[in-house]
């Protein structure tokens, strides 16, 4: 009973800490955002064994330069076809066999995995007219729905394993489950809550229950190789940041390159 309460209380208070900074201001969601940069940066080098100062300064010198000068989108596509790429070579390291990730592949997965997603997620909110949250605050929405009902259906009635070797809790009948809650969360967002249609929040549904999921398998895996049950301990019975934003920021490179699509299509 006091664990649960200990994990209610901290899962609530970091909600409660999202959305206040989100909404409060553009500038108090950068430095939650950039908190949460260094963080998971610090929180994937010690879980992969590679230094994590450097790998700090380089996460924190990135994030404020792309936030403080504006970059023509040119650009913006080319670091987010980068950033899809890895993650691509990342889907492939989760469904084979590999057990062992070189130096090179670890540093590879810091730029692409952890500090450019952080990037693109701080570009989402801007939109044509300046800042805003409720983007964001929809995607989270939708990245807690998948996860809260791929748990309740898998617990309730799932039988069929998605990806036992990594992850054994997870199931096929619970990742349905999250999806089709996720495909009513974002009819619901799309109507009442942001201007933007139901075909838009339709993709971003189906993003983020295909790329969650497997950013959370990934950091599983990932995990698994560390042989840690967590990133980290700064959220009592939650873990770590990293824990917490695997599935967005697995996503956030694939999210960016649709509104990118968008943009060119509309």
């Amino acid at each position: 009973m006091q664990e649960l309460l200990r994990r209610g209380f901290s899962g609530f208070l970091y909600v409660f800490i999202l959305l206040f900074c989100e909404l409060y201001s553009h500038e108090t969601f950068l430095a939650l955002f950039a908190f949460f940069l260094i963080v998971s940066v610090y929180e994937y080098t010690k879980l992969v064994k590679i230094p994590y100062i450097p790998s700090i300064i380089t996460g924190t010198l990135f994030y404020v330069f792309f936030n403080k000068y504006a970059i023509q989108n040119m650009y913006w596509e080319v670091i987010t076809w980068f950033s899809v790429a890895i993650c691509l070579y990342g889907i492939y390291f989760l469904f084979s066999e590999k057990t062992h990730i070189s130096k090179f592949e670890k540093f590879l997965y810091l730029i692409g995995y952890v500090i450019i997603p952080f990037v693109l997620l701080s570009k989402i909110p801007m939109g044509i007219k300046g800042y805003n949250p409720k983007i964001l605050i929809g995607i989270f929405v939708l990245i807690w729905t998948q996860d809260t009902f791929a748990f309740i259906v898998g617990k309730s009635i799932g039988k069929h394993k998605l990806l036992e070797r990594i992850s054994p809790k997870k199931t096929i009948e619970g990742f349905i489950g999250g999806c089709l809650f996720t495909f009513g969360a974002g009819l619901l967002i799309a109507k009442y809550f942001t201007e933007a249609s139901l075909f838009i929040w339709g993709g971003i549904a189906i993003i983020i229950c295909i790329f969650g999921t497997l950013g959370d398998l990934f950091e599983s895996k990932l995990k698994r190789i560390a042989n840690v049950k967590d990133s980290g301990n700064i959220m009592p019975g939650h873990g770590g940041i990293l824990d917490r934003l695997d599935s967005i920021i697995f996503a956030a490179p694939f999210l960016y390159l649709f509104f990118i699509i968008l943009r060119y299509v509309s």
